[in-house]
């Protein structure tokens, strides 16, 4: 098993390129699956993830080409399973994005109940249950650890949905699976992230005839079928707002390219609470954390455009290194504290109770052997190792690799000491 050797860092400083979402591309090759002509999806980060759905996608029958650097041509003209693959599944959630696109076009989908970090129970109830509204028929399996979905003689009939919680997953699911419905599917208390945003405009450029996506109710007419598109990811605001924070826990200056200063915006007014001049450009940001005391801020976490859950853990771990205590409030998954054990063999101290995390500021943090829970957790890890004294091992490194693309050359390149071995 590999692991990061990070060693304590003087303020990181220089510039840094933004991939392509994670949270975005994942639904864009999915998508793929809803056409018999060829899509082009560039700015494809290079990540476990993205392997393992081009594993997923190829399996259905797609013909997966990397045509450029970053650059994925997906053509799927037939679809050769309705039946996605339980080994790859089973390592990351996202595949069962692949359920709606695959109801959509074929009228049927199974798929093993999902892996991916354990951050909390996810279930996938509000998937079926729109599903379900749209005509499906659903059968769980949950001695074979499998669920299938069976459109009505009649196909897939457009409905008005109500999600109970606006998840991510489940609006881009059911939206998927409506673009070929009959008639017209609302979803109502839908997801508003910007990667919601990303798919409708990829699937409107193949055809789909989508409205109100990015707002708490989205429209779909149903088409007949949906034709080929190229299309360019968004950038990822979740990296983005992880280099943001390590130029404030090194008190460096970062110039951070490549990212929407908007879909930013709850990250940038913590960071300035906490004392951090950010400068605002179209499509970058300079974020300054050398000019003078850092203090302490309250976060709690909501579904967008609220203070993003998947940068929660790293804030934690700045905040460790600020004056006063501060409180994190977790509400978007209950089992995403396990970094606090991490970061306490580190030297933080941080109580917990329930969602709520009291943390308590000017941290003398120590290098030693700390484990990646999950993803973001591994990303706190290695932005706490930045400013322990000393050196830090970090194992269970897939989880990062699952998200940042070249995670190691972009902190080196701004100043960083991380070092990736294999035990």
């Amino acid at each position: 098993m590999a692991k990061y050797i990070v060693e304590q860092s003087g303020p990181l400083r220089g510039e840094v390129q933004i991939s392509g979402a994670k949270n975005a591309v994942l639904p864009l090759m999915a998508a793929a699956l809803l056409s018999e002509e060829e899509c082009v999806i560039r700015d494809v980060p290079d990540l476990r993830d993205v392997s393992l759905m081009r594993e997923i996608l190829s399996s259905l029958g797609s013909q997966i080409e990397e045509i450029d650097e970053n650059v994925l041509s997906i053509h799927t003209r037939d679809i050769l399973s309705t039946e996605a693959d339980f080994e790859l599944v089973n390592k990351m959630r996202a595949s069962i994005l692949v359920m709606g696109p695959l109801l959509a076009r074929k009228g049927r989908a199974v798929i093993p109940m999902p892996g991916g970090c354990a951050i909390g129970a996810r279930p996938i109830d509000l998937h079926l249950k729109g599903f379900e509204a749209l005509g499906a028929q659903i059968v769980k399996n949950d001695e074979a650890g499998f669920v299938e979905a069976v459109a009505g003689p009649q196909g897939l009939i457009g409905e008005t949905i109500y999600l109970d919680f606006p998840s991510v997953g489940a609006t881009e699911n059911i939206m998927m699976a409506a673009v070929l419905a009959d008639g017209t599917t609302y979803i109502e208390n839908a997801a508003e992230e910007p990667e919601i945003v990303d798919l409708a405009n990829f699937l409107n450029k193949m055809g789909a005839k989508i409205k109100g996506a990015g707002t708490d109710t989205i429209k779909i007419e149903g088409v007949e079928g949906l034709g080929g598109a190229k299309h360019t990811v968004i950038p990822d605001r979740i990296e983005a707002a992880t280099f943001m924070l390590a130029a404030a826990i090194t008190r460096g200056a970062v110039h951070i390219c490549n990212a929407v200063p908007d879909h930013l915006k709850p990250v940038i007014a913590k960071l300035r609470e906490c004392g951090v001049r950010i400068e605002v450009g179209d499509d970058d940001l300079i974020v300054r954390g050398d000019l003078g005391p850092q203090y302490a801020t309250d976060i709690k976490t909501l579904p967008y455009p609220g203070f993003p859950t998947d940068i929660q853990s790293p804030f934690m771990a700045y905040l460790t290194t600020v004056e006063g205590s501060s409180t994190v409030i977790e509400t978007v998954f209950e089992n995403r504290f396990m970094h606090v054990a991490q970061l306490g063999k580190m030297g933080a101290i941080i109580e917990t109770a329930g969602n709520k995390a009291n943390v308590r500021g000017n941290a003398k943090l120590r290098g030693c052997h700390v484990m990646a829970t999950d993803l973001r957790a591994g990303a706190a890890l290695v932005l706490a190792g930045l400013a322990a004294e000393g050196t830090t091992e970090i194992s269970e490194i897939y989880h990062i690799e699952r998200g940042y693309e070249k995670f190691i050359e972009k902190f080196n390149s701004l100043g960083a000491h991380i070092t990736r071995v294999d035990d």
